[in-house]
């Protein structure tokens, strides 16, 4: 398979060669810190092969006190982008990078016990399309 994803500014863009092994959604507090939301979402690989398309030189990678959580973004526009750990054995790819459909759904929630307090019953929250109309 092969996937392309970019950042929100466009000045970074990728292609992706492989397959993704796993999906999962982490709750934990640092996901959670550098996504901005419930949880970080991202694809892993053993095998595929991450290819810059344009702006390799915006790209920044930030590992949190050098305890292996890393982080890939855009300078300019702070975007999550993929990155490779694990003295080059795995490519983590946040999925909301990805331009391309993804094939495959999340295998789980990890350190769900560490979920954000109102990260619960989101399934009863209303839904809209777009933005909410007055009085909605």
């Amino acid at each position: 398979m092969k996937y392309e994803g970019s950042c929100l500014c466009g000045k970074v863009a990728f292609e992706i060669e492989g397959d993704f092994e796993s999906f999962y959604l982490c709750h934990c507090e640092r996901c959670r810190k550098d996504t901005g939301s419930a949880h970080a979402a991202n694809l892993f690989s053993s095998t595929a092969e991450l290819r810059w398309l344009s702006g390799e030189d915006n790209v920044r990678t930030f590992d949190f006190n050098s305890t292996g959580h890393i982080k890939s973004f855009c300078i300019d526009c702070g975007s999550a982008l993929p990155n490779i750990q694990m003295e080059g054995k795995l490519l983590v790819v946040p999925a909301g990078s990805l331009d391309s459909d993804v094939p495959i759904k999340p295998d789980g929630h990890i350190f769900y016990a560490r979920k954000a307090n109102w990260d619960s019953g989101l399934n009863d929250v209303p839904v809209f399309d777009g933005l909410p109309e007055e009085g909605e």
